[in-house]
Parts: C-alpha cells; structure tokens; sequence
C-alpha cells in the first residue's frame, strides 16, 4: 500500500515528459515566482526557492529559464502577480483533499477547481475542513536498490539532521524540517547516498485505504485536478496499492 509520496513519484516521472510540451516549465515558473515573492530570489536562504529549482532541473528545465523566472519576480511590476491559494475539499471514500494553487485570477481557480471536483464526486469545503490533517515537511526519496541498508540510511539521516525515515515498497523516505532540507539532502549527496528526489511537502497524519472502483474514482480525480493549469499540487490522506496507482496513471 502507499499513498502521496508514491503518486508523486509517478508524478515526476511523467513531468520529464511534460516538459517537452511545455505544460510542466508553467507551472514551475509559477512556484518559482511565488517562492520568490514570499522569500525572496537567494534559493541559499529561502528554502522554498531551493526546492522549486530543484525540481525544475529534475525536470529537465534548463538553468537559463530558472534565472529568467526568478528575475521576472524580482522585477518591480513586471508581468502579472501570481498568488499562493489553497482550496479544501473532499474527494470519493472520505478523502481528504489540500489543493495548492497558484493564481492570478481567484474566481475562475475557484470555479475550476469546484466544478472538477463536482465533475468526479467530490466537493469542496470550508477553508480548515482539511488542512489541520497536513503537517509541512521536508521529503528526501532515496531508492532501496541504492546500495545503502536502512540502518546505515538511518543513521546518516541523523547524522546529517533529519526527523525521521519512514520505509516504502521499493523507496526509504527521510523526514526533514521543511528548512532542514537542502542542509540534509547536501550532507546525504557528501556521503555518497544518490538522493532520487528532495522536496518541500505536506504529508497527511492519518490515512484513508481505499482499493477498487472508488480508489480509481479518487485517482482520477486527482488527476483531473493537477491537469488545470492553475494547480500546482494536490495533497491527499489515500491509502492506494501502488500497482493501482501505475495502472491508472498509465491510462492518461
């Protein structure tokens, strides 16, 4: 069984593709522009920043369009202004859902993300309804096949700073504070652990398991969600069986 941290990690895989259309850079140049809006253009002290250019190489996203976004936020009124806006919902089987947006227009995020929701048996709720189940972390995916044991994973984790690591089928995850992350992920890379993905999340204190025809209609209605231009990250509690999880990703 696996849940976030497993349909983002189909997610990144699909993203080296999406970048070849385009569709991925916008919306990584969106969260870089936010980053810097709220933390400012040093990726070395604003953590956020730091991860968002991280995933975009890890996207593929070549350097030269990274700075040209972060200067595009730096500039004073240049383009239009992007905002960082969460939307609370529910999804099928009770699911608890975190959608994080970036917009520069609220009506029509609202309206789109309503009305997906009340497409694929969801709904929205009251800003709160949800969020308090999210706890905000630093995520760093190192695969079991890497060459390090969990015990020796464990005890460099600790060394380098991390919270926790947390075992998956075929991934250890490491646990940070969210601005422990690049400091932990460095010191891992020092020691010679290849770190498959870092990145700044918000991971569920409780899960829902869910198997059959209303983890598909969960799964489906995640994606729809993260196919709207505006949405940058959609946070769910599921509990899904990984096998599922590919067989519907591949299907889109």
């Amino acid at each position: 069984m696996a849940g976030h941290s497993k349909w983002a990690q189909i997610k990144r895989k699909k993203a080296k593709v999406d970048a070849e259309r385009g569709k991925i850079f916008t919306k990584l140049s969106r969260e870089i522009m936010v980053a810097v809006r709220m933390g400012g253009g040093d990726p070395e002290a604003n953590p956020r920043l730091r991860a968002a250019i991280d995933r975009a190489r890890e996207a593929n996203i070549p350097m030269e369009n990274i700075k040209r976004a972060i200067q595009k936020a730096l500039g004073e009124g240049a383009g239009e202004k992007y905002e960082e806006v969460f939307y609370e919902g529910y999804g099928p089987g009770g699911v608890a859902l975190l959608i994080r947006t970036t917009t520069n227009n609220r009506n029509r995020t609202a309206a789109e993300v309503r009305h997906i929701l009340s497409k694929f048996g969801g709904s929205l709720g009251e800003a709160g309804c949800v969020s308090w189940l999210f706890r905000s972390q630093g995520l760093i995916t190192v695969r079991k096949d890497s060459g390090f044991s969990e015990e020796d994973l464990l005890l460099l984790a600790m060394e380098a700073g991390a919270n926790d690591l947390q075992e998956t089928e075929d991934t250890f995850e490491i646990i940070t504070a969210p601005e422990d992350l690049a400091r932990v992920k460095q010191k891992l890379q020092e020691q010679g652990v290849p770190v498959e993905a870092a990145e700044l999340t918000l991971l569920p204190q409780t899960t829902v398991p869910l198997e059959g025809e209303e983890a598909v209609k969960v799964l489906r209605l995640v994606q729809a969600l993260e196919d709207l231009d505006d949405v940058e990250e959609v946070y769910a509690n599921f509990d899904i069986p990984s096998t599922l999880m590919e067989e519907v990703s591949a299907r889109v």
